[in-house]
């Protein structure tokens, strides 16, 4: 079957993938299973929640008070400005819609 693939979607970390008897071919033995483990490695900004990207910043007590912008690069290359104009508590969360892990 040269040139078919197939596309699978997986959502857990370490998620074993087992393709029985897809493995190295020889005359005269049964083809061997080909395994694929899932690792997820870890990023300098962006940690993962499902298809969500999380990032945390420190700032200072006079930007949570008076506002503060939120500068960062995409896993795309692209530059974000997000200005947060609310009083910043230490649980304080801000949602960017459609900016979370690309899903094709």
């Amino acid at each position: 079957m040269v040139g078919a693939y197939k596309v699978y979607r997986v959502e857990l970390q370490g998620t074993k993938i087992t393709f029985p008897e897809k493995g190295n071919v020889r005359p005269y033995a049964i083809p061997a299973n080909l395994v694929f483990i899932i690792d997820e490695k870890p990023h300098q900004t962006f940690t993962r929640d499902g298809d969500d990207l999380i990032v945390t910043q420190k700032i200072s007590l006079s930007e949570a008070l008076t506002g503060y912008t939120v500068r960062l690069t995409t896993l795309d290359g692209r530059n974000l400005t997000i200005p947060v104009t609310d009083v910043i508590n230490p649980s304080h969360e801000e949602v960017v819609p459609m900016e979370g892990m690309p899903i094709t």
